[in-house]
């Protein structure tokens, strides 16, 4: 064991324990005020219940031998999972805190998922969902790339999370806000602080570096070369977003330059570890342009209401990028991959990629469609009219997020004698 490699990974691992916390900040400043508790709620709940589903069975599902669809049982319970390292996933540090560090990865594919059906979804049922969604999507695509199944061997590469994460969380966020029928209320709330979302974006942007890097597993070139181009990208994307947020609008907001570097993040995750430092760029470069036109052109066209825009940042990113790391990839930066078709590697790299990429879409929007039929069966999964109207954090919550004089018991007694 190397006590360095150790420690490393445990500090990467609270950097990546912080984004979660950062986009519940980062969402709840983005919705109307009546909701921003439920809308925070979304995303620290999943601290809790992703946390169960995984000691219970989704570690164990992901990264157990199992075939190459799934894992097997072996770790059910965290079994077998202690601080003696693991020969295959783990030969450096505590196999618990490679279990911990891949807790994180999964925690905050739950929050970014919630960004789809904020102010939308009720609480008791998004729960559930959440529990299952972890168990039927995250852990069988998570072993898919990082476990040794069929996506692994086909030999598709991620490094940090652009397949398993974001491509999983954005599309299940997007079938999930379809399918409550969030697309009824086409409406354009604005956000009711943005300060707080500043806040948020630059816990998520600082935390993302313990993401990236932290997936090396040890601080070694190919960490140090995640890092460099996980600060280039976030850099990269803002730019190409700003740029094209300028060239259409003549204005430069700070939405759209907190967007855009999510947007070059997200892109250069499956590829931090593997490309060269020109190459971290385009990549987030073009992410940032594909996901500002998603968001601008494709939802406003096809009309449908991705509440907080998870699916055109972290679903359209991570697709750009998974495919994008078979153009780019090098085996000069990372011994333990081929070339990529710009290095002389062939079409067979973006193939691979692209296979990865639809499979991904596929499972992950039809898993979401199912467990979400099941689920309302039993209860509705959207808001009602009157959480519509008086919003989710009194109702559901008991709570205001701000004190209003205007609406306390004294003010009310005054304005009725009035």
């Amino acid at each position: 064991m190397n006590m360095n490699d150790t420690l490393f990974l445990f500090l990467c691992t609270l950097l990546v324990w912080l984004m979660t916390p950062g986009l519940s900040l980062f969402y709840g400043g983005l919705v109307q005020s009546k909701n921003v508790l439920n809308t925070v709620m979304q995303s620290m709940v999943a601290i809790v219940i992703v946390t169960f589903a995984w000691l219970l069975v989704g570690f164990s599902m992901s990264f157990s031998t199992g075939n190459i669809l799934i894992g097997d049982f072996d770790y059910i319970g965290l079994q077998h999972v202690g601080f003696s390292t693991h020969e295959g996933l783990s030969p450096h540090i505590p196999f618990a805190l490679y279990m911990l560090f891949q807790l994180m990865f999964c925690t905050i594919a739950v929050s970014i998922l919630s960004g789809s059906v904020a102010e939308k979804m009720r609480f008791i049922p998004y729960i559930i969902f959440v529990f299952l969604w972890v168990i039927v999507v995250y852990s069988p695509v998570a072993h898919w790339v990082w476990g040794g199944g069929w996506i692994h061997r086909l030999g598709a590469i991620d490094f940090a999370g652009g397949t398993v994460v974001h491509i999983t969380s954005g599309v299940s966020g997007l079938v999930l806000a379809i399918l409550i029928g969030a697309g009824k209320n086409f409406d354009k709330r604005p956000p009711h602080n943005l300060i707080i979302t500043l806040l948020g974006g630059i816990f998520v942007w600082f935390g993302w570096y313990g993401f990236n890097v932290g997936s090396a597993l040890t601080f070694n070139h190919i960490a140090m070369v995640t890092f460099v181009n996980t600060v280039l990208a976030a850099s990269a994307g803002a730019f190409g977003w700003g740029f094209i947020e300028y060239c259409m609008t003549k204005k430069m907001s700070l939405i759209g330059m907190l967007s855009g570097m999510l947007s070059g993040l997200v892109a250069i995750t499956p590829a931090a570890g593997y490309v060269d430092y020109m190459s971290a760029i385009v990549i987030a470069l073009i992410g940032g342009v594909s996901c500002f036109f998603a968001i601008n052109y494709i939802k406003v066209k096809l009309r449908y209401n991705d509440a907080l825009d998870a699916f055109g940042i972290h679903g359209i990113g991570g697709v750009v990028g998974a495919i994008l790391t078979g153009v780019f990839q090098s085996h000069k930066i990372n011994e333990g991959i081929t070339d990529g078709l710009i290095h002389g590697g062939g079409i067979l790299p973006v193939t691979v990629q692209l296979v990865a990429v639809i499979m991904t879409i596929l499972f992950s929007a039809a898993m979401t469609l199912m467990i979400a039929k099941i689920i309302a069966i039993f209860c509705n999964l959207e808001a009602d009219e009157m959480e519509e109207q008086q919003g989710f954090d009194v109702l559901v919550h008991g709570e205001n997020a701000y004190h209003n004089p205007l609406e306390s018991p004294l003010s009310q007694k005054l304005n009725s004698e009035k």
